[in-house]
Order: C-alpha cells, then sequence, then structure tokens
C-alpha cells in the first residue's frame, strides 16, 4: 500500500511539475546613449530592473542593449544571460540577448548568427544599409520539471525592407534547423506590423501569442512609445511566438510608468505560458 501511495503522490508531483507557467517575455531596452537626455539609461535602468522583478519575468528576450547595459541587468543576482554583440560576435555592438532566472533554467546549448546571406558571421543582409541584425538563441532545461525548450531573441531592420522579409524567411528555416521537433519559443523586435509579409511568414509557422492566447489581449494593441507618454499605440511591431508545445494562457503589453515616464521606448510585452 505505501508503494502504491508513493507511486500516487510521485505521479501527482510529476503532474504538478509539468503544468509549470512560465513568464515569458520581449523588452527592446533602447540603446544607452547619452542623446536621450532624461532618458538615457542610467536615468531608467534601475525602474527597468524593478519592472522585471515586479512582473516576475522567468526568461526574456532584449534587444538593443549594450553589454554593459546587460551587466547593468544582471546585477539582480537571480538573473543571467546569454547571446553576443552583432558587430564582431563578442561585446561589441547591440545584443538581442536572452535574460534568464538562473534558479529556473540551465542553458544546455547556446549560438547566434546574423539576418543575412552569411548568418555565421557578423554582416549585413541585403538592403540593409545601417546595421548588422543578429539572433541569439538558447536551449534551456526547466529545472523543476526537467523539460527542455530553445528560446530565440531577434530584432530585425529598422530599414531594409527586404532585409525584413527575407528576415522572416530566414528566422523561421533556423528554427526548424535548430530546434527540429524540441519546443521553441522566438521573441523579439521585429520592426513590422501583423500585415507584412516577415509577419505572416511567422505565424504560418508558429503562433502569434497576441492571437492564440486563452484569455484576451491586455493593454494596448503598439508597442512602440518613442518616449513620449502620450503615443497613440497602435502598431504592434513587438512579438512573442511559441510552437505547438506551448499553450499561452495570457498575454499584456505593459505600460508601466514612473514620472509620467517609460522606462524603455519599447512596451515590453509578456506572457503566461505553459507546456501542453
Amino acid at each position: 500500500m505505501k508503494k502504491i501511495l508513493g507511486l500516487i503522490a510521485g505521479l501527482l508531483l510529476m503532474q504538478e511539475a509539468s503544468s509549470q507557467t512560465l513568464n515569458v517575455a520581449t523588452y527592446n531596452l533602447r540603446l544607452n546613449t547619452a542623446g536621450d537626455g532624461i532618458n538615457a539609461w542610467p536615468n531608467r535602468k534601475e525602474e527597468v530592473k524593478k519592472l522585471i522583478r515586479y512582473h516576475e519575468f522567468d526568461i526574456f528576450g532584449t534587444q538593443e542593449g549594450f553589454a554593459g547595459q546587460l551587466k547593468d541587468l544582471v546585477e539582480m543576482p537571480e538573473y543571467t544571460y546569454t547571446g553576443v554583440g552583432r558587430d564582431d560576435g563578442k561585446e561589441a555592438g547591440e545584443h538581442s540577448a536572452i535574460v534568464y532566472r538562473k534558479d529556473k533554467f540551465k542553458l544546455l546549448e547556446h549560438g547566434d548568427f546574423w539576418l543575412s546571406q552569411t548568418p555565421d558571421k557578423p554582416s549585413k543582409g541585403w538592403d540593409a544599409t545601417c546595421c548588422n541584425r543578429i539572433c541569439s538563441w538558447g536551449k534551456f532545461k526547466e529545472i523543476k520539471s526537467g523539460k527542455t525548450f530553445y528560446f530565440f531573441s531577434v530584432h530585425f531592420d529598422h530599414q531594409g525592407v527586404e532585409a525584413r522579409r527575407q528576415s522572416g524567411f530566414l528566422m523561421v528555416q533556423k528554427i526548424k534547423e535548430i530546434a527540429k521537433n524540441t519546443p521553441a519559443i522566438c521573441v523579439g523586435d521585429f520592426n513590422s506590423t501583423p500585415d507584412t509579409e516577415q509577419i505572416k511568414i511567422m505565424q504560418a509557422s508558429l503562433g502569434d501569442s497576441y492571437l492564440v492566447t486563452k484569455m484576451p489581449p491586455y493593454g494596448p494593441v503598439g508597442t512602440f512609445n518613442g518616449f513620449k507618454h502620450d503615443a497613440p499605440l497602435k502598431d504592434r511591431i513587438d512579438y512573442i511566438f511559441v510552437d505547438k508545445h506551448f499553450e499561452v494562457l495570457k498575454y499584456a503589453v505593459l505600460t508601466d510608468a514612473y514620472d509620467n515616464k517609460y522606462p524603455s521606448d519599447h512596451q515590453p510585452v509578456v506572457i503566461k505560458t505553459v507546456f501542453k
């Protein structure tokens, strides 16, 4: 009888562990530039950290952050990150890093690729003229349940129309190539509204959290504010995509502010999701 009761208890614990929810987010941090004046990173970095902690982000993709900004974030001792700079594949330039809770996930593998015709090295793609664009990814194990998944964080070009379109194809190809049949999440600033071909390409391969959430989306539709507290927030350009292995329970665009200022020029997007 004790063995049977022990087995039942074990099964219940396994069921509880397998249903653990994940708070997943994407957050364009806005690069650290003195030109932002009152909104420059040193004036808002603590507000960004407070927001992350208050909303209990478990794992999130960042965009635009320099290495120093990411090091500021992981001053919160529960977090660490993976990802490299887009300029040299080391620390130079903006990152599309993945920040995650050390007590909740173990990083098993990681890598990076560039949004270009030569994705294995720092490079510009197609009609992009300003910047290299990078995607960073990691394979993670959720420690409590033992489940593994891949997480991709990306930032599409802001000028090149063809670069954004081709980046959609490349992302779908790379996610299939890297993750194969393992569960996968892709987040980022796609600099693209839902009517564009690149977003439709992503939606054809992965679930758009905004569309598949069980609870109706919370907050404004738009995700870019330009540091204007009265921004209309109509255009959705930041996304969280999940594959068939995940169920999205909740979706929100957060509008947290301090002194009538936003912590970044993008709103963070956050979902609560669970493995199916």
